[in-house]
């Protein structure tokens, strides 16, 4: 194979802009050769904007049979993601899913279990780990330049979005339909790059608001505390009700503290570290000589662009991928933690218990009073067509 025939599944927002890349020669060695939808619109759409060669589908079972693709990008609302995937793998197909990985860490967990057992390409749409600053941040920690991590904290409220925009869907901020709020929609993200980073914490507290800032029934507000196995501690807080917002990443550690904020990134760089300094000084105040070091970030993220060439480069190079499909489950894990410490009003600890989240969140569907229109929907909440 010289060149990845791509299928698109889902031509909502995201998936008609992969498409479109994709088709205007963006992902190199790439061609999109088929689409699918329920919605007519769409795939009209895709007629007038994509070729008249491309195939159109308006059920997955057909889009799968046909064999008329290499690789499957799946770009549906949040539940289907997990079950095409799988779908799709078993059917020969590699496979990028959109994010996040699934709604429950249940059902990500079996797509992965068919990803490992597969000899296919799977993949996630994680485009924020091909931003050169957060690439800098892994690679600070994980050089041990920073020492042992005391406290991370991320603020990220510029996330704002009007009613407007949850009215625009009929899945949208509903717990059938998407499974959640700010967590599921917009900081999928976000959690994924905190782990990336930081690695995983071992227990969460979360204090949420549902509708605080909109006619909805799912978060848009949220406040969470975690704890590591070393002993620090985290913050996450989010919200879509803010206006201005702020997006600032912070880590506190044995030799420093880094921050981005405003796409930069400073690193107040301790000449001793904290801990030495701590037991080594005799003059009871003071505190250890800081340099404030403006580190350098090379070149630009690639966005999703680049992790679909990534993916595409995986599958005709055999290249490690940036954003492993399995590793999806990593940031669910921290959402589906959070959901359920507000819920519960409790400590939760990671792993989260999956069939506890699973009955809370059938328990959210199944007593839902809030009702809105399915106009602009594309996908059943089921993932079937």
């Amino acid at each position: 194979m010289n060149k990845v025939r791509i299928g698109v599944i889902g031509i909502g927002n995201m998936g008609s802009s992969h498409a479109l890349y994709i088709k205007q020669g963006d992902i190199p060695n790439a061609e999109v050769t088929a689409v699918c939808d329920t919605n007519p619109d769409r795939l009209k759409w895709a007629k007038e904007n994509l070729g008249e060669d491309i195939q159109v589908f308006d059920n997955a079972e057909a889009f799968f049979a046909s064999k008329a693709m290499d690789a499957v990008m799946v770009a549906t609302p949040h539940y289907a993601h997990p079950s095409l995937a799988i779908e799709s793998l078993q059917k020969g197909y590699h496979t990028l899913i959109e994010k996040p990985a699934g709604v429950y860490t249940r059902q990500v967990r079996e797509m992965n279990e068919v990803a490992e057992k597969s000899d296919k390409v799977f993949g996630i749409m994680f485009n924020q780990r091909t931003n050169p600053l957060y690439q800098k941040v892994k690679d600070l920690v994980e050089s041990g330049e920073l020492g042992d991590i005391k406290r991370t904290i991320w603020i990220i409220t510029n996330w704002y979005r009007s009613q407007s925009y949850y009215d625009s869907g009929g899945w949208r901020a509903t717990w059938a339909g998407e499974g959640g709020g700010v967590l599921l929609n917009q900081d999928p993200h976000q959690l994924d790059l905190w782990q990336w980073m930081c690695g995983m914490p071992n227990r969460v507290r979360t204090f949420m608001s549902f509708g605080k800032y909109h006619d909805i029934e799912v978060e848009d507000d949220v406040t969470a505390y975690v704890e590591y196995e070393n002993g620090a501690t985290g913050l996450f807080v989010t919200s879509t009700g803010e206006a201005p917002g702020t997006n600032r990443f912070e880590i506190s550690a044995d030799r420093g503290k880094l921050v981005i904020e405003d796409n930069k990134l400073t690193f107040w760089r301790l000449r001793i570290p904290e801990r030495q300094f701590n037991a080594e000084t005799k003059t009871g105040f003071g505190s250890p000589e800081c340099w404030k070091c403006d580190i350098p970030v090379i070149g630009e993220g690639k966005a999703h662009k680049g992790i679909t060439e990534d993916w595409v480069n995986a599958i005709l190079k055999g290249t490690p991928l940036l954003a492993p499909g399995i590793e999806g489950i990593n940031g669910l894990q921290l959402s589906n933690a959070m959901h359920l410490s507000a819920w519960t009003d409790s400590w939760i600890d990671i792993p989260v218990n999956e069939d506890l989240f699973y009955e809370k969140l059938q328990e959210k569907i199944a007593n839902s009073t809030y009702k809105k229109s399915t106009e602009g929907k594309t996908l059943d909440v089921k993932g079937t067509f």
